[in-house]
């Protein structure tokens, strides 16, 4: 009993560490994580989010995100053609009905990446789970620094489905892993900026279900809606908390401007209250 509260508590350590550090680095750190603890290895691989891959669908010519979701031995399968990379005869594969599902899924949130993201790659993979279904929808952006900055968006949402007649439960795990970098000019590592971090979130809901089209509906809106709340916690946490640090330690007008702006303030503000008493 002692035994498993300690190694779940390296474990609880171990992946509090590596929300910690830059996701950039995610592969390097969890490398030598697994060499610190090798004992854990399966669940660390299994917990720990990585950036994205991207590969070449051979037959239809088109990108597709590999990660652990589509992977089976050491090769991953494309959501264009079905096929696996490097060959696998008998491999995992989705059911009939929800391979076209899978196939609607994909170009719908084709276009999803088009509308909100203007390029990048996205991926949509589903699979059997009984009476019920699992997915995972991939979409990842990046900025290759051909101007002043350069950086990465990865989005992984993780849907659980549990059908019920005409309706359905949605149990949707969210993660998005930033990366970003600016500098006074390009190359110019010594006045470089690093903001880069991950956030995870998790929504629950029961919707109704009139055909089987209307899981991607119900998967697309709770999609689109976790991502605007993070993307608005994200710009939050990084952008304008940096920006109220920055200004504690250097404010950009002069001090005796922005304190003679601040005592106005105060002045108006209580002539406002007095009146209204």
């Amino acid at each position: 009993m002692a035994d498993y509260a300690e190694n779940e508590q390296k474990m609880d350590c171990a992946l509090d560490l590596m929300r910690r550090l830059p996701p950039q680095n995610v592969e390097e750190n969890l490398v030598t994580l697994l060499e610190i603890m090798p004992e854990a290895t399966e669940d660390l691989l299994a917990a720990v989010d990585q950036p994205l891959k991207v590969r070449q669908d051979a037959t239809e010519g088109k990108e597709y995100l590999a990660c652990d979701y589509n992977r089976d031995g050491d090769s991953h399968r494309s959501p264009w053609s079905n096929e696996y990379d490097p060959p696998l005869l008998e491999g995992s594969f989705p059911s009939d009905r929800l391979r076209k599902l899978e196939i609607a899924a994909n170009e719908a949130f084709d276009t999803y990446k088009e509308m909100y993201y203007e390029g990048g790659v996205s991926s949509v993979y589903l699979w059997d789970m009984g009476d019920s279904f699992a997915g995972v929808v991939l979409i990842k952006k990046v900025n290759d620094g051909t101007v002043r900055s350069k950086g990465s968006w990865d989005s992984i949402h993780v849907i659980e489905v549990v059908e019920k007649g005409r309706q359905a439960r949605y149990k949707l795990t969210s993660t998005v892993m930033l990366y970003t970098v600016a500098s006074a000019a390009k190359g110019d590592r010594l006045n470089e900026i690093n903001l880069s971090g991950s956030l995870t979130r998790q929504d629950d809901r029961e919707l109704p279900v009139e055909d089987t089209n209307a899981h991607i509906i119900n998967i697309g809106r709770m999609v689109e809606d976790m991502e605007f709340k993070m993307r608005n916690s994200l710009q939050e946490v990084y952008f304008s908390k940096t920006h109220d640090i920055v200004n504690s330690l250097r404010s950009a007008p002069d001090l005796n401007e922005a304190r003679n702006r601040e005592r106005l303030q105060r002045d108006l503000f209580g002539q406002l209250k007095s009146r209204n008493e």
